[in-house]
């Protein structure tokens, strides 16, 4: 829960903060500074409470531990409720500072289909960059083959390739609990367009822990 929180609230904050669009060549430094915003998050805390929990932060994540039984099913529902309270207080957080803070700063980042960009091609996109990103995610963290004390850096850097390869499409997600959070504080399209970064990548994470198991019997 104060993983998830604290990735919503740095990750989502940045964007905010920054104005970040993927629509304006201009503003291809918020890109940059959101993508690093989320990964050192992610470093930050799988480097505080990966010792504790894991630091899964994400049901995308956990649901790959899940099918790859590093996790059991009623451990796996825990985590995932309690990645979503904290994406949800996180994302109060944000709202109470942006809607009270008397500056042009709005929003809570929620992600939402990108100018120009379809449904099916802002489902693609999470599905196929939460596949890379989960996979990674399980190749680094396995007992035997995996890359140990640097885990959490692979982590966090492959997060932030995954931003700034997705922000154009779909603001980048690749984390429900993390779209949740915001797009309830934020409504409207953020609301509607919710499941697709649900589903996603859910699905995502189904594909990345099948891949995995291919490897990890070789």
């Amino acid at each position: 829960m104060l993983g998830t929180m604290v990735l919503v609230l740095m990750g989502c904050g940045t964007a905010v903060s920054l104005g970040c669009t993927s629509n304006d060549p201009v503003m291809a430094a918020t890109v940059v500074g959101t993508a690093l915003a989320f990964g050192l998050a992610v470093v930050a805390m799988a480097y505080t409470i990966g010792g504790t929990s894991g630091c899964h932060i994400n049901p995308a994540i956990t649901l790959g531990c899940l099918l790859t039984g590093r996790i059991s099913g009623k451990d796996a529902a825990m985590y995932m409720i309690f990645q979503v309270i904290g994406a949800v207080i996180g994302s109060a957080i944000l709202f109470a500072l942006t809607s009270t803070s008397g500056t042009d700063v709005v929003g809570t980042g929620a992600n939402t289909c990108q100018p120009g960009v379809s449904v099916i091609g802002g489902l693609l996109a999470e599905i196929i960059f939460t596949a890379i990103f989960v996979f990674v995610v399980l190749g680094t963290t396995h007992e035997t083959k995996g890359a140990g004390k640097f885990a959490g850096l692979a982590i966090g850097l492959a997060l932030v390739l995954v931003h700034l390869a997705c922000i154009r499409y779909t603001g980048t997600s690749v984390n429900p609990a993390r779209s949740i959070g915001p797009a309830l504080f934020q409504g409207g399209v953020a609301l509607s367009q919710l499941w697709i970064f649900i589903v996603g990548p859910f699905i995502g994470a189904a594909i990345a822990a099948g891949m995995w198991k291919m490897i990890e019997e070789k």
